[in-house]
């Protein structure tokens, strides 16, 4: 498993071989069974995550106590409450397993620091972030904004591995919709 994310790992920068060994140890292997939470808002997050199997949901509690998705991670996926890792305050966002989950999990503390003095894994942080958080997240933010929960749920479904593996209160969620909106969104693409 640990091999598996040392190779996604690469995908973004090439890292040495030294820095490989230090990575090594201070990664952990955890399981987790469906609907167990990894990190629950209000929490202090204190770690980073690669999926190895299994699928996570991120989400937020609205004022009402409904469930709000913001993203779900898949294998091969990495996974954080990122804002509250940097500015170290607690996290507003949960992390839930919604199927049961295999994971890596490692300090965001100790990451950080190696960041910050090996410069092979800075270009993989600076890789990462380019691609996943401008790059894949700039669209979506502008989909949120503009496209109605019709085109949003066309959107999602293109992504068929993920689709089929959510429930349909997942996808209402994820789309801002009740459970009978998504019903009637369903119903009028199949006429």
């Amino acid at each position: 498993m640990i091999e598996k994310l040392l190779f996604e790992m690469n995908t973004y920068a090439a890292l040495s071989p030294a820095t490989t060994e230090i990575l090594k140890t201070i990664f952990q292997v955890k399981q987790f069974k469906k609907n167990e939470h990894i990190l629950r808002a209000g929490e202090y997050a204190k770690y980073y995550y690669f999926i190895c199997k299994g699928l996570l949901g991120y989400y937020k509690l609205d004022p009402d106590g409904d469930t709000i998705y913001k993203m779900f991670f898949e294998e091969n996926s990495f996974c954080a409450s990122t804002a509250a890792i940097i500015e170290e305050k607690p996290s507003t966002f949960n992390i839930i397993a919604l199927e049961d989950v295999e994971l890596i999990q490692y300090s965001a503390k100790a990451f950080r620091e190696l960041v910050r003095t090996k410069h092979d894994l800075a270009l993989f942080q600076i890789a990462y972030l380019e691609k996943n958080w401008v790059v894949k997240k700039e669209p979506l933010e502008i989909e949120l904004k503009w496209e109605s929960a019709k085109e949003r749920y066309l959107e999602l479904v293109k992504n068929q591995v993920l689709f089929k593996r959510l429930k349909q209160h997942h996808i209402a969620s994820y789309l801002g919709v009740t459970p009978t909106q998504l019903s009637r969104i369903r119903k009028e693409l199949k006429e």
